[in-house]
């Protein structure tokens, strides 16, 4: 599927980028690997990893702001998936424009380099804050998804496709609540804030979110976000899973923050259908759909919703456990 291919990741050096990267290079043989971002400093540690000497990998330096550096950046590439975003809730509601820059204005110039390069697929990746958003971050990604669906539109005769991710908490990823609170046990802290005891969160591992896009990018025609089927989890389960004795201290739910999280909203059941492993929504206007491909899988039923408190997986606390284990085994 990737063998012979040239795959670009924005926002390369994040946490899902290096897994990404290491996967490709584990079961694929790709002609070129390029890591697209702008800190030169994470290429250059990411470089001691993945060696330029020994891969066929390039960092290249670029903001995807900037739709002249993305065009150079694409040049020979037959594949991009797209993780580079703003994601920070307080910071992006004190800068709302910057997010609007990097979130939306940024997958405007994504597609338009991709149209212009003769990219051949474009995945981005999404959230579950974009479903029924209340913080602008989740805003701009809701609009990052309506603008990849619709950029379906202009291809016209070309062979590309854009198309979408949607998934929930990553295990361990930068900003998650694992490391954060196993950095608070390493400073010896023994009571751990915790919003709210009902609060729930859909998760998903690293492994399991490149699994997604990878399947995105055998499966998809065009128009489409891919929804995995994933547990739920409880904050006052995880705590109950770190490896020492803690107790809780109820904060209280953030400003930007819900009590629980959708996957996929009831107004978007009617252009739902079920996979059996995972949910695809295909999109409501013919002209956004390439090629006219007609849905497959199992339509969900009516007044369906995807929610983290109504989900029937759930994470038990031995499987958090094993989670947790995982990650700190795996940390560097």
């Amino acid at each position: 599927m990737l063998d012979g291919k040239g795959i670009l990741i924005t926002g390369g050096t994040g946490s899902f980028g290096q897994k990404l990267t290491e996967t490709i290079f584990r079961d694929y043989r790709p002609r070129e690997v390029v890591i697209f971002s702008r800190d030169e400093f994470k290429q250059s540690e990411m470089a001691k990893r993945f060696r330029p000497d020994d891969l066929p990998v390039r960092y290249f330096l670029g903001d995807i702001r900037d739709k002249e550096r993305l065009q150079r950046a694409f040049t020979n590439i037959d594949i991009v998936v797209h993780a580079a975003a703003l994601k920070q809730v307080p910071a992006l509601e004190a800068n709302p424009f910057e997010a609007v820059k990097t979130n939306i204005l940024g997958a405007q110039n994504i597609v338009e380099a991709a149209l212009d390069r003769n990219v051949r697929q474009v995945v981005a990746l999404s959230t579950d804050k974009a479903v029924n958003p209340i913080n602008l971050y989740g805003a701009t990604k809701l609009a990052m998804e309506k603008i990849i669906v619709a950029a379906n539109a202009y291809v016209r005769h070309r062979d590309i496709s854009f198309l979408g991710v949607r998934y929930g908490n990553v295990v361990g990823s930068r900003g998650s609540v694992i490391p954060f609170f196993l950095e608070l046990i390493r400073r010896g802290v023994r009571e751990l804030p915790v919003t709210d005891p009902r609060m729930t969160r859909f998760w998903i591992t690293l492994e399991e979110g490149v699994a997604l896009v990878l399947r995105a990018i055998a499966e998809g025609s065009g128009g489409e976000v891919f929804i995995p089927k994933i547990p739920s989890m409880k904050v006052v389960d995880l705590v109950e899973a770190l490896p020492h004795e803690c107790t809780t201290k109820v904060v209280g739910i953030r400003p930007g923050e819900k009590l629980h999280e959708s996957l996929i909203g009831e107004d978007e059941a009617r252009s739902t259908f079920d996979l059996g492993t995972h949910y695809v929504v295909y999109p409501q206007f013919g002209f956004q759909r390439k090629g006219g491909k007609s849905e497959s899988g199992v339509r969900v039923p009516e007044g369906f919703e995807y929610r983290s408190d109504s989900n029937d997986q759930w994470l038990t606390v031995e499987g958090l456990r094993k989670m947790i284990a995982s990650y700190t085994s795996s940390e560097p």
